[in-house]
C-alpha cells in the first residue's frame, strides 16, 4: 500500500475510534446489562424498542448463537472478561436447552424457559450454530465446541445439500424430514434455496475451515463459493439473486443493498480462508464490483437503504441497523482493494451515519429499523429474534483490524 495522505489517515483513525467506542461503550454494555435471563438461563427472548424486557418471550437459535460468536470473538481481540462470560452463558444454554439430541441439529426456538417451541431444523440457523461453535473453539480450546460444529457440518451435507441440484435446501422438520414451510420468516418468499442461507453456510463453513482444514470441507466451501459466482450474484447487475427453486431459477425481483455489500466481502473472506490464489483474485474483483453496484443505495441522508425492486431501482425506502454496519466494512474493503477514495469516503460516512441516527444514546444499543425520514420505527425491537450483537459487533472487530494493519502499513 502506498503512504496514507493526510485525509486518508484521519477517515482511518476516526473508523479505528468510533470501532473501539462503540463496541466498548455502547454495545458490551447494554447486552451484559440487560440480555442475561437469571432465571432461567441463557437470555431473555426480546427487549422492545423502549428497553421493556419481554420475559415471557421465546428464545431463537439465531439470536443465541450470534450472541455466542459475538462475544466469543469480541474475547478474542479485547480479552474482556465480560465477553467471555456472555460466551460461557450461550454455549451452556445451546447446548443444554436448544440441541435436539434425538434427531440432531438444534432446535429453531425454545420458550422462556428453555423447553423446545419450534423444533424445525432451519439451515440457516444451523450455519450461524457451526460459525459461533468455532468461534468459541478458538476462544476456549473445548472439544466439544468443534465436535458440534462437525457433527452438524455431517448433518447439514447429509440432509440439506442437493445432489442433483447443487446447493443446500432450506429448511426440514425435526426428524429433517420433508418441511412444508420454508421461510426464516413471513417477510420471506417459501422457495426451496436463498442467498441468505448459502450466504451463512458460506461463512459457518469458512469459520470452521480456519480450524478444521479437512478434504470435504475445504471442497464443500469451494464449491460455496462457486455457487455464489455461478447462480447467485447477477452478472449484468452484480446484485444477488435472493431466492430460488430447486432447479436455481430465480423467483425474486427484489435487490438487498444490505446483503450485496456484506457478502461482497465474506465471499472474499471465504477464499482468503482456502489460501486459493485464484479464488482470491476474482473475489476480490467481485467485492469491487458489488460495492461500485450498491452506492445506489446510499440515500441523502448518507444512510443505506434496506432494499429496492430490481425494476425501479430506489433509495428512498427504510434503512435496517444491520446494513449499515456491514456496508462500512464493504465499502472499507473495496477501498483496501482498489484504492479508489469513493469507497473510503462511503464507509466514514456511514459510520457518522449510524452515529447520528441510529445510535440509542438513552437506553444503549442501536435502534433496528429508521422510515425513510431517518427516524426510529417504535415498533421494531431493541434486541429479539433477529435484532442481535452480531452484525454491529463485527463492524466494530473488522474496523479494528484493517485500521490497525492499515495505519501500520501506511
Amino acid at each position: 500500500m502506498n503512504a496514507l495522505s493526510d485525509i486518508q489517515r484521519s477517515e482511518i483513525q476516526y473508523l479505528r475510534k468510533f470501532a473501539l467506542q462503540e463496541f466498548s461503550d455502547d454495545i458490551l454494555p447494554f447486552w451484559h446489562t440487560m440480555m442475561p435471563d437469571r432465571k432461567n438461563g441463557g437470555f431473555f427472548g426480546r427487549i422492545d424498542f423502549s428497553n421493556a424486557i419481554d420475559r415471557e418471550a421465546e428464545k431463537g437459535l439465531v439470536l443465541n448463537a450470534r450472541i455466542l460468536w459475538t462475544f466469543s470473538s469480541g474475547y478474542r481481540l479485547w480479552q474482556d472478561e465480560r465477553c467471555l462470560e456472555l460466551a460461557h452463558r450461550a454455549f451452556e444454554f445451546i447446548c443444554t436447552r436448544f440441541c435436539d439430541e434425538k434427531y440432531g441439529g438444534y432446535y429453531w426456538a425454545v420458550d422462556a424457559e428453555g423447553n423446545p417451541s419450534q423444533t424445525k431444523k432451519q439451515i440457516y440457523a444451523q450455519a450461524f450454530v457451526i460459525y459461533a461453535m468455532a468461534e468459541y473453539f478458538l476462544v476456549t480450546g473445548n472439544r466439544e465446541a468443534l465436535e458440534r460444529a462437525l457433527d452438524l457440518f455431517a448433518l447439514i451435507e447429509k440432509y440439506a445439500f442437493d445432489q442433483q441440484n447443487n446447493g443446500y435446501i432450506e429448511a426440514f422438520s425435526r426428524e429433517w424430514g420433508v418441511d412444508e414451510d420454508l421461510r426464516l420468516s413471513k417477510l420471506d418468499m417459501n422457495e426451496k434455496k436463498t442467498m441468505n442461507t448459502h450466504l451463512h453456510i458460506l461463512e459457518g463453513y469458512a469459520n470452521l475451515f480456519k480450524i478444521h482444514n479437512e478434504t470435504l470441507l475445504g471442497e464443500r466451501l469451494k464449491n460455496l463459493i462457486g455457487i455464489f459466482f455461478d447462480r447467485i450474484i447477477d452478472p449484468a447487475d452484480y446484485h444477488f439473486r435472493l431466492f430460488f427453486d430447486e432447479f436455481w431459477n430465480s423467483k425474486s425481483d427484489l435487490i438487498s443493498y444490505g446483503h450485496d455489500i456484506e457478502g461482497s466481502w465474506l465471499i472474499q473472506e471465504a477464499a482468503e480462508a482456502l489460501q486459493d490464489d485464484s479464488l482470491i483474485k476474482k473475489s476480490k474483483e467481485n467485492a469491487v464490483r458489488m460495492a461500485s453496484a450498491v452506492l445506489a443505495g446510499i440515500n441523502s441522508f448518507g444512510g443505506l437503504c434496506h432494499e429496492t425492486e430490481r425494476k425501479e431501482p430506489s433509495n428512498k425506502g427504510e434503512m435496517e441497523w444491520w446494513a449499515q454496519a456491514e456496508g462500512v466494512v464493504g465499502f472499507l474493503n473495496a477501498w483496501e482493494i482498489s484504492g479508489d477514495n469513493l469507497f473510503l469516503r462511503t464507509a466514514a460516512s456511514l459510520a457518522r451515519f449510524i452515529t447520528s441516527y441510529f445510535l440509542d444514546l438513552h437506553g444503549g444499543e442501536w435502534y433496528y429499523r429508521l422510515n425513510p425520514q431517518g427516524e426510529p420505527i417504535v415498533t421494531y425491537d431493541k434486541a429479539g429474534f433477529w435484532k442481535c450483537p452480531y452484525h454491529n459487533s463485527r463492524m466494530c472487530f473488522e474496523l479494528y483490524r484493517r485500521t490497525e494493519k492499515t495505519l501500520c502499513e501506511g
